[in-house]
């Protein structure tokens, strides 16, 4: 039996498209990205999911309560009987329908080292390394649970923020760690590994 993922996105996909990319290269052997679930219908993640056979789920948030939209998710994890929820770039909080059924097999990355920068999301969290004046920065991939960011690290990958750094660039620099070391992550749980070994 595969290792089931599924990986949750509304952005752009480029945590996605890094799993693609290691499948693709042989490097998820016994590891199936079984769905993607969104909750964006026209997001890069989506377009990055079918051109790579990858089935789309997208879960329309508007008409319905916070935890009609999660147990929606949860159902839909709970039928491809999933191992593992990966996130990546999702901009809605999970819920405790997911958080339940799933506790202790929710991934996420976070575009800085944790606890330091939690909350934020994509450029404000650079920026704010940036007017920190902090001499690096990383990412941290950690446990989902009901705190915001607050789970137990899984691990985590540095790199050294130079004098001329943008947001931008600071971004570029933290999204290569990602695309390298998220897949990796994965792998070694798939194998009973622990990751914090990587």
């Amino acid at each position: 039996m595969p290792y089931k993922i599924a990986i949750l996105s509304s952005t752009n996909g480029t945590n996605l498209q890094s799993f693609i990319d290691a499948r693709d290269r042989g490097e998820l052997e016994g590891i199936e990205i079984c769905c993607l679930i969104t909750d964006k219908a026209m997001c890069g993640a989506a377009e990055k999911a079918r051109a790579a056979g990858i089935k789309v789920y997208f879960i329309d948030p508007k008409p319905v309560s916070r935890e009609t939209y999660d147990q929606s998710v949860a159902d839909t994890l709970t039928f491809f009987d999933v191992d593992l929820v990966v996130l990546g770039g999702y901009m809605k909080i999970l819920g405790a329908p997911v958080l339940d059924k799933f506790k202790g097999r929710i991934l996420n990355v976070h575009p800085s080292l944790l606890p330091k920068f939690a909350g934020g999301m994509n450029l404000d969290v650079h920026q704010a390394v940036l007017d920190a004046g902090e001499t690096e920065s990383g990412m941290t991939i950690h446990q989902v649970t009901e705190v915001l960011d607050g789970g137990e690290i899984v691990l985590q990958k540095k790199v050294a923020v130079s004098p001329d750094d943008t947001a931008e660039s600071l971004k570029g620099k933290v999204q290569a760690l990602e695309k390298e070391w998220y897949p990796k992550v994965v792998k070694a749980l798939a194998e009973g590994k622990d990751p914090r070994t990587l």
